[in-house]
């Protein structure tokens, strides 16, 4: 906030010299609010407006959004990328373990695979979640955003609706888990292990782990779009050029 009124005030200090610096009929220098700076550095193009933040700062959000969710949707999306591959559930990796030692193996991989072909499925239904909860920002949440670190929005946005899209994704999850037959796949693999003697059972929710899983990929690619978008290395046909000029101001007071 300091290095914000600051670069206002030495910037109205030198628009003003010539314009209103000193009244020739008195011996006093004409005082000028913050505010009457503030609007003159905007009309200049100097600083962008209030308007100006709050929609480069949705756009930002709808461009990483799209863009993650477009790329996570494709085939391969999860299940290449070892970031966000969802692998076979940690609570129950001595599971998976035990079933290739009984040469179970292809039906583990296989297993897998399905988990991440469901999420790929349900990844095409983020990108309207995602642009509905933008149009809830505030004013204030675009400049903390702004002005904080490279994943700042993207943390304002897991806050804000990861329970809305936990509630929104996971039908569409269970329903795609259904559909290539993951869920009853986890049913048997469970099943057997379930009746090897002096085992702990296994209860894992597995709608609920693919689910969060997902989301976590998601999130993680939201991130790195908006990395690149405060960076100025995202595709230029993507953004205005509003926006880089805000995230540009932004990065230079920091």
């Amino acid at each position: 906030m300091n290095k914000i009124l600051l670069s206002i005030s030495i910037a109205a200090i030198v628009l003003f010299s010539s314009a209103r610096a000193f009244d020739k009929t008195k011996t006093e220098k004409q005082e000028i609010t913050l505010s009457e700076a503030k609007a003159l550095l905007v009309q200049k193009g100097l600083i962008p407006s209030e308007e100006d933040m709050t929609n480069a700062l949705k756009e930002a959000l709808q461009v990483g959004a799209a863009n993650a969710a477009s790329g996570l949707s494709k085939p391969g999306g999860y299940l290449n990328d070892p970031l966000v591959k969802i692998p076979f559930p940690e609570e129950a990796t001595n599971v998976a373990n035990k079933l290739r030692q009984l040469g179970f193996g292809p039906q583990v991989d296989k297993f897998v695979e399905s988990m991440n072909r469901g999420a790929e499925d349900a990844a095409v239904k983020a990108t309207p979640i995602f642009v509905s909860a933008i149009k809830g920002m505030t004013l204030n949440d675009a400049k903390n955003i702004l002005l904080g670190p490279d994943n700042a929005a993207t943390t304002y946005f897991k806050n804000k609706t990861s329970a809305a899209l936990f509630s929104a994704f996971s039908p569409e999850i269970k329903a795609s888990l259904d559909k290539i037959g993951a869920t009853k796949g986890w049913a048997l693999i469970t099943t057997k292990y379930n009746r090897i003697p002096f085992i702990k059972p296994v209860q894992t929710d597995l709608v609920k782990y693919t689910t969060n899983k997902a989301l976590d990929g998601l999130f993680l690619k939201i991130a790195d779009q908006e990395k690149s978008i405060r960076k100025s290395t995202v595709n230029p046909n993507q953004v205005s050029g509003n926006l880089k000029k805000v995230f540009d101001w932004a990065a230079g007071l920091k």
